[in-house]
Parts: structure tokens; sequence; C-alpha cells
């Protein structure tokens, strides 16, 4: 089975080679094909993978590859993990919005509408070789905002793409762990879009088990979200939000810590991989370790700036190992082999949330089978939740619109509607800020 992934070069790629090694039940995966256009990196992440597979007999065999129709052409599972204007583009995500005084996160606010009309041109371009060349494959979408960029791919790939994120499940185990319950047998009730969703209910042995968490303000406050939103708060919403929900409870609060900042995240990560790829490209010089020191430091300061703001201290150590390309190989696992599973997932609505349209892409729990990701009925959400994914959604799809049309005038629109932009004046900055910084955006008339 060859699995091929998009953005080969990308910093995170081992964390699915390394998983591939070590599911030997994943024994099917005989071929992994990386695609990147830089070769240099491509190169180096090429080097870290032998060394994960120096020990390990029958490992898939990897190439790599500059050409995109020939790292399509006969896969049968596509990783897309792009990252359009690498994260030099992110730095200036960040650094724009930041100046109007908004988030420029990279995937919630001013920074992930910056992001997501920069990528939705290429990701619809990729999912278009797909329908051509691979159409019986599936592609796992990994590429942020995970959710928008899904949606715009299922527009030519129907249910044959899926997006994943590890935030759910990271916060779903968190919550099992804590109230003493086996993360593996617990049913996580999620609902929402990426990177904005809430647990409204944790079931271990059938029994809801979230009003003995809500209601003990001791256990409560003894894990990540507890710190970071505070007891008080969890109670008045009667649900665990997903960690990015931070950015909108406490937004002014986010908004200065980055501002004060030495670096933003962005900027963080691009001197730190830049450094990486250069240490690995010396002679010498043990790329897999290279690798695991870069990754414990990046993994370690993973919203640091929310934490200190919240006062929730350093992160435990249990979230410091990743997860998605755990997610994406389970997914991937229960496709190819019809082991049935269920896993939350970014698919397209259909009827689950009755104040959506049935083509919009959201994140709830899905059962997984040989034919895919089928989402699973459930509740309503409360108004408060309901009135935030509508207005991000419709935010989305003027991204859409944007990315179709090439209007500079919707892109303000898009802006101008979200949450966290709080003038039409700043939206119109904003986009002259960005089609100013970023090359990829040079189609907005």
């Amino acid at each position: 089975m060859k699995l091929t992934i998009l953005g080969g070069g990308g910093f995170r790629v081992p964390l699915v080679y390394g998983a591939l090694l070590t599911d030997r039940a994943e024994g099917r995966v005989t071929e992994v094909v990386l695609h990147d256009l830089d070769a240099g990196r491509l190169s180096a992440v090429v080097r870290v993978l032998a060394e994960q597979a120096a020990q390990v007999p029958g490992a898939p065999a990897v190439s790599a590859t500059t050409d995109l129709d020939e790292a399509l052409r006969g896969a049968d599972f596509i990783f897309s993990a792009i990252r359009v204007g690498g994260l030099e583009g992110r730095a200036n995500d960040e650094r724009v919005a930041l100046a109007e005084g908004v988030l420029g996160q990279e995937t919630v606010g001013a920074g992930g509408i910056a992001y997501g009309l920069r990528t939705v041109p290429v990701a619809v371009d990729i999912a278009r070789r797909v329908a051509r060349l691979a159409p019986d494959a599936w592609v796992i979408n990994f590429t942020n905002p995970a959710g928008l960029v899904t949606e715009a791919m299922s527009r030519h790939l129907g249910d044959r793409v899926i997006g994943i994120c590890d935030s759910p499940v990271g916060l779903g185990r968190r919550i099992a762990q804590v109230l003493g319950g086996n993360p593996k047998e617990a049913w996580i009730d999620y609902v929402g879009l990426n990177h904005l969703g809430w647990v409204r209910g944790l079931h271990i042995a059938g029994r809801d088990e979230l009003p003995r968490l809500l209601a003990d303000p001791d256990l409560l406050g003894s894990f990540e979200e507890g710190k970071l939103f505070g007891v008080d708060w969890l109670q008045s919403l009667g649900a665990i939000p997903n960690e990015y929900l931070h950015y909108y409870y406490f937004n002014r609060e986010a908004v200065r810590a980055y501002q004060q900042a030495e670096k933003t995240r962005g900027a963080f990560l691009r001197d730190q991989q830049a450094h990486f790829y250069e240490t690995v490209a010396g002679p010498g010089v043990g790329a897999l370790d290279a690798w695991d020191r870069t990754r414990a430091e990046r993994e370690a300061t993973y919203m640091a700036e929310n934490r200190e703001t919240a006062g929730a201290g350093e992160r435990d150590a249990d979230d410091l190992s990743g997860g998605y390309e755990k997610v994406a190989l389970a997914l991937m696992r229960a496709i190819a082999r019809d082991e049935r599973t269920t896993l939350i997932l970014n698919v397209r609505n259909r009827s689950t949330l009755s104040a959506l349209d049935g083509d919009a892409v959201i994140e709830v729990p899905c059962l997984v089978d040989a034919n895919g990701a089928h989402p699973v009925a459930v509740a309503p959400l409360p108004d408060h939740a309901t009135g935030l994914v509508c207005a991000v959604k419709a935010v989305e799809r003027e991204v859409l619109a944007a990315a179709e049309s090439g209007s500079r005038t919707t892109a303000v629109k898009a802006f101008a509607l979200h949450p966290l932009v709080d003038s039409v004046n700043v939206a119109r900055r904003l986009v002259e800020g960005y089609t100013e910084v970023h090359p990829g955006l040079a189609y907005l008339k």
C-alpha cells in the first residue's frame, strides 16, 4: 500500500513514520512517498526517517520527489500536511494582525483567515489533481486551518477527504484520566468546528462522568483545561472547551500576551526549524537526535502565552508526545481493513447539526469503516456555542468565496465578520497588510 505525504519535508513527518514503525499491525504500508517543493528539507527528513528505520526489519520504503503528479499517482492514501508560505508566512500572519491589535494565531481570527486565503487555492489544485490521478485514494488532511481546508477539498473529492486534529483526542484523554477511566473505553461527546468545539459529556461504562468532574473544583482545576480556563468559567459553561477557545473567551489577555512576547509562535518555530534543517545538512550529525531535541522544545512551548496568562504553569509530560499521527493511522487502518472504530474527525455535516447545511465541515465523533467516516447523531449545541459556530462558519464560507472569485471585497468581508476582528476599517487594513507581505495573495483584486 502506497502512502503519499504532501509537505513531506515538514518537521512533523517523522512522527507519522515513527508511528508506522512502532505500530506493527500497520504492516500493509509498504511504500512512503514524500513530496515537497523544498528539496533541501526533503533531504533532511529522509535522513531522519532512515535513522528511525535503521533497526526495524521490513520498514516501509521511503522515496522523495518534488513532482506532485508523480507523488500522487497510484497512492492509496494521501496525507496532506502542506504549509503555504512556510513559517515565514505564519510569522507575517501574526505580525500584521498584532500591529492592528487583533489575534494573529495560525488558525484563529485574522491569522487563520490570512492562512486560509493563501492555502485554499493550493489545496483545491491538489484536490483536482487527486481526483484525476488517484481517484480511489483517501485524502487525510492535516493542513491548517483544518476544517476550512477540508471543506474546500471536499467540493472536489466529496467524502474521500477527511480532516484530522489531535486536540479533541488529547482533551478527551485528559478528562478520562482525571476521572480515573480508561481513555480508550470512553465515549466523548464532542461537537463543533475544528479548534472550536466543546466536550459536553464523557461516558465510561455507559455513565456520563462529566457532571462529577464539573462538580468537583479540585478535580476540575487539576488538568490543563481547568488551569487554562479556570474552574468557575468551566462550571458556568457546563462543558469543557477545546483549548483554542481560550483565544475567544480571553481574547484581550491573549492578544496582550502575544504583543508582549519576545517572539511570536510563528517566529519562534521559523527560527528553531531553520536551525534544525541547517544542522542536519552538516556532515556527521545525528539527524534523529537533532530532531528529537528540537521536537521536545517545540512541544514544551506550545500555547505558552496562553498558559502564562492563565497562570497554568508548565505542560504535563503526557501532553508532550503529540498524537495527530496516531489519529491519522487509526483512520487509515479502519478504512483499509474495514476495522470499525470511532474517531473525532472533520467531515461534512450532512444532518448532524441542524444550524448548518449538509456540506459544512464540522468536527464530531464519527464511525469509520471501509466506506469512510460517518458522523454520529448528536444533541444540538447550546445557543452560545451555536452562535459562535455559525459566525465562524460564515467567515469560512467568505474565505472560500474570496479564494474562488479573487475578490478583495469578499476577503475584507471575511475579516470584518470574524468575532475577533472589531472593525471594518481594521479588516480593510488587514487585507492591505497581508497582500503586501504575502505573494500568495496577489490574486485578490
